[in-house]
């Protein structure tokens, strides 16, 4: 049973010392039941936010995630043109722990609503850019991962082969897949400070501004594609004006290869998304993923696609994979903070962690 929004605040009392609550409410953004969440407002007219989980991975993904907000140090911090939640504290509860953290304001979107003519589009492409041009350092003084070019191409090789061992990925996806990651030249990047799990439902939106950025469980040092895959599913137009602003605001070229390996991260989410449904023994998500790749096939066949290495010719334009990557799972559903319900993305990892499944 949920807990009380009375409970939750009782809770954040003990949790933040001198915290005066005058109000509180249930809190839920058509929550995937990941986190029992109260919003409450102090004396003063401030607003907090306390979340206890309710599944073991919503436990694991909040403590990778305070990890990470406590790594975001205020001069890091400075370096960004949005707002990060702050953690204020914590309180043990029934074999877990209840976090609270300033609440951030603003609306969620959806890949749909980002368009160019009222600049979000170019507002997401220089948000990103800035994640990305932090500086490393303060990665590897916190413990988080930072990967090499290497092992974030290791990592999608290993993440491939465990979905061909299940038996379920077409042959077309196999070949396509299997060419994009031997194409030596598409791995030669130079990594960066990425969020590593973004996706639209990350951002706060006011008017046409990202002004805030949730979901930082897998901030890390890797690929900068893996956080722009998710672009490629707006608008042709909208998708062109954010990498052309994120382009501009890093001085750097968004050019073939990186677009290539974003797209592949695009298609690899079903491929990550049918492994979580083998790993949690959950066959209606592999069902899901299998009738995805099943859509992706025929739409790579349908659009007569290009297959994504330079060796074999030019990748398919952003144009053409609009309605491709509209097919991959992307996130279902959110939870009480707006983080992406269901499927959480698959963190690369430096040494390949998939294994296959004996079981069919």
């Amino acid at each position: 049973m949920a807990r009380s929004h009375l409970t939750l605040a009782a809770l954040a009392t003990s949790a933040v010392a001198g915290l005066d609550v005058a109000g509180a409410r249930s809190f839920s953004n058509s929550g995937a039941g990941d986190y029992d969440s109260a919003l409450l407002t102090s004396r003063d007219g401030a607003e907090y936010l306390i979340r206890i989980p309710t599944t073991q991975a919503a436990e694991t993904e909040q403590s990778a995630d305070l990890v990470a907000l406590r790594a975001l140090t205020t001069g890091v911090r400075g370096r960004l043109p949005f707002d990060v939640p702050t953690y204020l504290g914590q309180t043990p509860i029934g074999g877990t722990r209840a976090l609270v953290y300033e609440f951030l304001h603003g609306r969620h979107v959806s890949v749909d609503d980002i368009t160019v003519d009222d600049g979000l589009a170019a507002s997401v492409g220089r948000a990103l850019a800035a994640v990305h041009r932090l500086p490393t350092a303060f990665i590897a003084e916190a413990g988080l991962p930072s990967l090499s070019a290497a092992e974030c191409h290791s990592s999608t090789l290993s993440l491939i082969e465990a979905a061909v061992s299940t038996g379920h990925v077409p042959t077309g996806l196999r070949d396509r897949w299997r060419e994009a990651a031997a194409d030596d030249a598409s791995w030669q990047f130079q990594p960066t400070v990425i969020n590593g799990a973004l996706t639209a439902d990350s951002l706060l939106v006011e008017g046409a501004t990202v002004t805030g950025v949730l979901g930082w469980s897998a901030l890390r040092v890797g690929d900068p594609a893996r956080d722009l895959h998710w672009i490629l599913a707006m608008s042709s137009d909208a998708a062109d004006a954010a990498l052309e602003a994120y382009a501009a605001a890093r001085q750097v070229s968004t050019d073939r290869h990186f677009t290539q390996r974003a797209m592949l991260y695009a298609e690899l989410e079903v491929a990550r998304w049918l492994l979580h449904g083998r790993e949690t023994h959950d066959q209606s998500i592999v069902d899901d993923a299998v009738e995805m790749m099943d859509g992706l096939v025929d739409q790579v066949h349908g659009s007569q696609a290009a297959p994504l290495s330079t060796e074999t010719g030019p990748v398919m334009a952003v144009s053409d994979v609009e309605a491709l990557l509209r097919s991959t799972p992307g996130d279902r559903g959110a939870d009480d903070y707006g983080h992406a319900g269901g499927m959480k993305p698959v963190e690369e990892r430096s040494e390949p962690e998939y294994q296959a499944d004996d079981e069919d």
